[in-house]
């Protein structure tokens, strides 16, 4: 069974624009975005070959990737730039 992505795209879809955005204009956010999407895919290959969720190097990825995250979602929430009605 696959396991699935933490894609920021999939995890903040109402910040899909923002996140595109940043992307594109902040080389500092697309640097860590491209470094949490290819922590995201270690851990999610190494959950696939079902390793001990009790390894250590694994673990240490996983707090790596979750406060990556939340660096990235501070940044996203506050570039936010809700649309225009």
């Amino acid at each position: 069974m696959p396991i699935p992505s933490h894609s920021l795209e999939n995890d903040f879809p109402e910040y899909s624009d923002t996140i595109q955005r940043l992307n594109r204009e902040d080389m500092k956010f697309k640097t860590e975005s491209e470094t949490y999407h290819k922590l995201d895919k270690q851990i999610r290959g190494l959950e696939e070959r079902g390793v001990a969720t009790d390894d250590n190097h694994f673990n240490s990825l996983k707090i790596q990737r979750a406060h990556l995250k939340d660096r990235l979602y501070h940044r996203i929430s506050n570039s936010h730039q809700p649309p225009l009605h």
